[in-house]
C-alpha cells in the first residue's frame, strides 16, 4: 500500500469560497483581531471558520460547548449536501502568495501507519521537529468525535528531480477545476484541479522512487538508516493528534477493518521542498508577563553570553525602547534558536511568564513593545538542509522554522469524512 494514496476529497459546493476558506487555526493567536475580522467576513455562510477550533480562544473557557457545536456543524454540513464527494482522487493546488509566488502542492491521504513523530524514529513518514506531547491532548477532545476533518498540515519531499508535482502542469488543460479563487484579507489567491487517472498513477510510481532503499543511502550519503520520505513542514501536532486518534480507534478494529479505516488516512498537501515559492521563515519568541532585563541576565549569565560579536550564535532582542543582540558561542544547539529555547523552558518553568511563537519581525517589536514583555528573533535555517538534518541528526527543535509568513500558510479548503 501506497504511504501517501487517492482519497474521497469533500468540496463544498454552491458557495463563496472566499468566505468558507480561513487559515490554519494555530495562527495571529496573540492578534484576536484578525480572527474577529475572519468571522465577520464569514457571516452565516457557510465556513470552515465553523467547523475548526482557532486556538486564540483556547484559554477563553467553554471549550466542550465549543467542541460540541464543532461536530454539530460538521453533521449538518455532511447530511444538508453541502459538500461534492470527488471519488478516489487527489486535487493539484496552486497557491499564489501574496508576494505574488506560485507554490503547487497535491491534496491526498497519507497512511497513519508509516508515521512517526517519537523521537528517534525511522518511520517513513516523520516530524521534523519536537513535538509538544502536551499540546496533543487539547486537539484530541476537538478531533475524537469529529466525522470529517480539513487538514492545514504541509508535508515535504526531498524530490530533487522535481517527479511528483511539477509534471502536473503541463497537465491542467486534461483537468478539471475543483476551486479557482481569492483568498480572504488578502491572503493570495488559490487554484485547484482533480487530476486524471494517467497523472495519478504518475504521482504513486514516482513517489515509490522516492522510497527506493538504495537511492536514497545514495542520496544521503548514509547507511542502516530508515528511508525518510515525507515529513512535516507545517501542521505537525495536527498530524501527531490525528496518529494518536488513530492508535486509539485501532484498537478496536479487526485486521481487516485496519485495512481500510477512514481515521488511517490524513488528508494532507503534499509538495516539495525545491519548490521555488517555498521559503523558510524564522519562528521568532514573544514572552508575556515576565521582567525583560531580568530574562535577558539570565539569557546572558547561562550562556556566559556577550553583548558585543564574537562570532558565536546571534538572537536580538527587543523590549520597550530597547533593541540589541545577544552573542553565544558555548551553545547547546547547532541552531540559535534551539539554544534560545532550552534556555526558555528552564526559565519560564522556574520563574513563570507565557511564551508565544511569532511569524514577522514587525509583529514581534510590536507585541514587545508592550509591558512586561520581551522579543527574540533569529534568522531562520536552509530548507536544503531539512531532510539531511532530520535524518542524521533526528528532529529539530520545536518552532524551528516556517513555510512562509502567517497569510502563506494552508488555508482549511477540502473536507475528508474520518468516520
Amino acid at each position: 500500500m501506497s504511504i501517501f494514496k487517492s482519497a474521497d476529497i469533500l468540496i463544498p459546493q454552491n458557495i463563496d469560497f472566499t468566505k468558507w476558506s480561513v487559515v490554519a487555526c494555530d495562527q495571529y493567536t496573540s492578534e484576536p483581531q484578525y480572527w474577529e475580522d475572519v468571522k465577520s467576513i464569514a457571516d452565516d455562510s457557510p465556513s470552515a471558520l465553523n467547523i475548526i477550533f482557532p486556538e486564540v480562544y483556547l484559554e477563553d473557557g467553554g471549550a466542550e460547548e465549543r467542541i460540541k457545536k464543532i461536530n454539530a456543524v460538521m453533521e449538518e454540513y455532511l447530511s444538508s449536501g453541502l459538500f461534492r464527494q470527488i471519488d478516489d482522487s487527489f486535487i493539484y493546488v496552486k497557491r499564489t502568495q501574496p508576494n505574488g509566488k506560485t507554490r503547487h502542492g497535491i491534496v491526498g491521504a497519507l497512511d497513519l501507519e508509516e508515521y512517526d513523530f517519537r523521537k528517534g524514529s525511522q518511520s517513513k513518514i516523520r516530524a521534523t521537529e519536537g513535538t509538544i506531547i502536551e499540546r496533543i491532548p487539547p486537539r484530541q477532545r476537538i478531533r475524537k468525535n469529529a466525522p470529517l476533518e480539513s487538514p492545514h498540515i504541509l508535508m515535504l519531499m526531498d524530490d530533487r528531480e522535481k517527479s511528483v508535482v511539477e509534471p502536473l502542469e503541463n497537465m491542467t488543460d486534461n483537468f478539471e477545476k475543483a476551486y479557482d479563487f481569492d483568498l480572504m484579507k488578502g491572503s493570495g489567491h488559490i487554484t485547484g484541479y482533480i487530476v486524471n487517472e494517467t497523472a495519478k498513477r504518475n504521482i504513486l510510481e514516482a513517489i515509490e522512487r522516492l522510497g527506493d532503499k538504495d537511492a536514497f543511502e545514495k542520496k544521503y550519503g548514509v547507511k542502516d538508516k530508515g528511508v525518510l520520505v515525507f515529513a512535516a513542514g507545517d501542521g505537525n501536532h495536527s498530524l501527531a493528534t490525528a496518529k494518536t486518534c488513530w492508535e486509539e480507534i485501532k484498537k478496536g478494529l479487526t485486521d481487516e477493518e485496519i485495512k481500510t479505516h477512514p481515521a488511517r488516512f490524513a488528508l494532507v498537501e503534499l509538495m516539495n521542498i525545491h519548490d521555488d515559492a517555498l521559503e523558510f521563515e524564522p519562528i521568532q519568541r514573544v514572552i508575556f508577563d515576565t521582567e525583560p532585563k531580568k530574562l535577558l541576565d539570565a539569557l546572558a549569565s547561562y550562556y556566559n553570553a556577550s553583548y558585543e560579536d564574537n562570532g558565536g550564535q546571534r538572537i536580538d532582542y527587543t523590549y520597550g525602547a530597547n533593541e540589541g543582540s545577544i552573542y553565544i558561542t558555548e551553545t547547546s544547539s547547532n541552531l540559535p534558536v534551539g539554544t534560545l529555547q532550552k534556555f526558555l523552558d528552564k526559565y519560564l518553568a522556574e520563574n513563570g511568564g507565557r511564551i508565544d511563537y511569532i511569524h514577522g519581525n514587525d509583529v514581534v517589536k510590536n507585541l514587545a513593545g508592550r509591558e512586561n514583555t520581551i522579543g527574540f528573533m533569529v534568522d531562520s535555517m536552509e530548507k536544503n538542509d531539512l531532510f539531511t538534518t532530520v535524518i542524521k541528526d533526528g528532529s529539530l527543535p520545536r518552532k524551528t522554522f516556517s513555510m512562509g509568513e502567517a497569510a502563506d500558510k494552508r488555508f482549511y479548503l477540502e473536507c475528508k469524512k474520518i468516520r
